[in-house]
């Protein structure tokens, strides 16, 4: 089936540049000039309203009262790990760190992941450096 010609060609966008980063929608900037200074009154009554037991308004309070939680930063002392065989100390390392309080389960689950990750590549190149021996014994 022949191609219709159109403007653009597949996979080229007719704007290259697109909408500049941070940008603000028309619609989104027209509706703050709209509740401009009514959003005190706004607050207020979505709050009287939670306080009077309506489930929505109460959702919609806690939505804005309690921010979506974001990673933070975690400090304490992971050993190095140079092979599977650091494992163990890089585990350990961690269940002491829950243990104390230093960083959360769902913190050291994370940490997990990218541990695992790192081992199944230290893995990954180990094999491939052993094969590469096994196919030129002169390496």
């Amino acid at each position: 089936m022949p191609r219709e010609d159109t403007q653009f060609e597949p996979g080229r966008s007719g704007n290259p540049a697109g909408r500049p980063r941070g940008s603000r929608n028309r619609s989104t900037l027209a509706l703050e000039q709209i509740f401009e200074g009514e959003a005190e009154k706004l607050s207020r009554k979505a709050i009287e309203m939670a306080l009077d037991g309506d489930g929505p308004a109460m959702k919609l309070c806690l939505d804005r009262l309690l921010s979506p939680r974001r990673d933070r930063s975690i400090t304490f002392d992971l050993p190095a790990i140079n092979s599977a065989a650091d494992l163990p100390k890089a585990t350990e390392a961690m269940l002491r760190a829950v243990a104390s309080g230093e960083i959360t389960p769902s913190e050291a689950a994370d940490i997990g992941k990218a541990v695992s990750a790192h081992i199944e590549a230290i893995t990954a190149a180990d094999l491939s450096a052993r094969l590469a021996r096994l196919e030129d014994p002169s390496l």
